[in-house]
């Protein structure tokens, strides 16, 4: 039997304004996709109405994958190449919503001989062109491990490069695409800071589904080592009954913890709330704690396989 949501998830979030329905009528026109609207996020009226930020996703809608947590629909993508004009309408909408803060993610693209990366670089490089001013993080795939993939992302300059864990380690098979792979998720993020030790990384992971304290811990243990600067922890919620069912909700104070642990190890940033996303409120975590902070990247650290 599922489990009724608890209080804590049940509050209401913010309300729709002016802002949200500007960003909706946006997307429209410029035929974009948002990963808030495909995967279904909690929280995305709120961060369309209240920050000048926006999480877009490239590579069209279906991914070549399939993680069991994931609302984003899965399959052979109708396109067999990227749509080139995608890069410049992009631009074009940052440039619209005057964007302080933009978030391009994507689905899996195993099918493409690079990944799409050479797709993500293009639409790194349109936003840089456009509105030179917005800062850009990509929330990206691992692009079945491959260095050359990678090297075209950090090339294009972004400003973060974000790559989610998802979960612990016990349960990414259970999880996860047996694509993704727990050892190859953290060599990415550490592949970033080997080609360029001045950008930023970030990473998240879901509670909920019946992991321990300690693995949490081993993990962000593990993305430390990785030298992964921000964090994000959020609450699984599940998308529909096709999906597996919330093995806990996870209380406030236990997302408190996590966070105290994760800033005593090192994090520069650590977000841990239960509606907590890995792009919920970006430019706040990055501009206010890293920006105006004068932060820099970290560099320690390196992941080997057990």
């Amino acid at each position: 039997m599922a489990q009724p949501k608890p209080e804590w998830i049940r509050d209401s979030l913010s309300g729709v304004d002016r802002q949200h329905h500007a960003v909706s009528e946006t997307i429209e026109d410029q035929s974009l996709t948002t990963v808030c609207e495909e995967a279904s996020c909690p929280n995305r009226e709120e961060c369309w109405a209240q920050e000048r930020t926006a999480s877009f996703m490239i590579l069209g809608d279906t991914c070549t994958r399939n993680c069991d947590f994931c609302d984003v629909p899965s399959g052979k993508p109708a396109a067999d190449t990227p749509d080139p004009g995608e890069p410049d309408r992009l631009a074009a909408a940052v440039d619209d919503l005057d964007l302080d803060y933009v978030v391009v993610t994507s689905v899996d693209r195993d099918d493409l001989p690079d990944g799409g990366a050479g797709h993500f670089a293009a639409c790194i490089e349109a936003i840089r062109e456009v509105t030179p001013e917005t800062t850009i993080e990509v929330l990206i795939p691992d692009f079945a491990g491959s260095t050359p993939a990678l090297r075209k992302i950090v090339r294009a300059g972004p400003d973060v490069i974000g790559h989610n864990l998802e979960t612990i380690r016990r349960l990414q098979g259970e999880i996860r695409d047996p694509r993704a792979a727990y050892y190859q998720s953290l060599s990415v993020l550490e592949g970033v800071k080997k080609l360029d030790s001045e950008i930023f990384t970030k990473s998240s992971l879901m509670v909920g589904f019946g992991e321990h304290e300690a693995e949490m811990k081993a993990a962000m243990d593990d993305l430390r080592g990785a030298a992964v600067d921000f964090l994000t922890i959020g609450q699984y919620l599940r998308p529909s009954n096709d999906h597996p069912a919330v093995e806990s909700y996870v209380p406030p104070q236990q997302f408190a913890a996590y966070q105290e642990y994760g800033e005593s190890v090192g994090f520069q940033y650590v977000a841990s709330a239960p509606t907590v996303r890995s792009s919920y409120r970006a430019g706040e975590l990055f501009v206010e704690n890293a920006m105006e902070s004068g932060l820099e990247p970290d560099q320690l650290g390196s992941v080997s396989d057990p």
